[in-house]
């Protein structure tokens, strides 16, 4: 059995209205030094979005995601944040931020398989599930 992996996550957010502090997950970074390990994977709910904000700038929001993709792959196309090291990129993509675009407190954990990892975390964090949104509000939700 292999050792287990440590690696850092969080958490990518959507903060429609920053003054109002709603907010919908869209997203997982995952970091794992010992593995060269950076990605993110992230899947927009633009309907939840919408639902907080109506007026929010879709385009202009997937374009920011997708800059958040670009800097875990590093290199040219990433700018100059994509020149620096995969962990000082890591650093720069979960500093707190009070802009449209944030991202949840650093959190660790130990895994064998990380891109299996990336999966739950987006499943377990990202993706609205019925059941626990019902078991929230008592047995009279279907």
């Amino acid at each position: 059995m292999p050792n287990p992996l440590p690696y850092d996550y969080a958490i990518i957010r959507v903060v429609p209205k920053v003054e109002r502090e709603e907010f919908v997950n869209v997203g997982v970074i995952v970091s794992c030094p010992t593995r060269r390990f950076l990605q993110a994977r992230i899947e927009v709910d633009e309907a939840r979005l919408c639902a907080i904000d109506a007026t929010l700038d879709l385009e202009m929001v997937h374009q920011h995601l997708a800059a958040i993709s670009m800097i875990c792959e590093g290199g040219k196309a990433a700018g100059t944040i994509g020149q620096l090291s995969q962990r000082d990129r890591f650093h720069w993509l979960v500093a707190p931020r009070s802009t449209i675009i944030q991202t949840s407190r650093v959190h660790t954990g130990l895994c064998e398989d990380l891109p299996a990892v990336l999966e739950h975390l987006l499943d377990r964090m990202v993706h609205p599930s019925r059941t626990s949104i019902a078991s929230s509000f008592g047995s009279g939700m279907p």
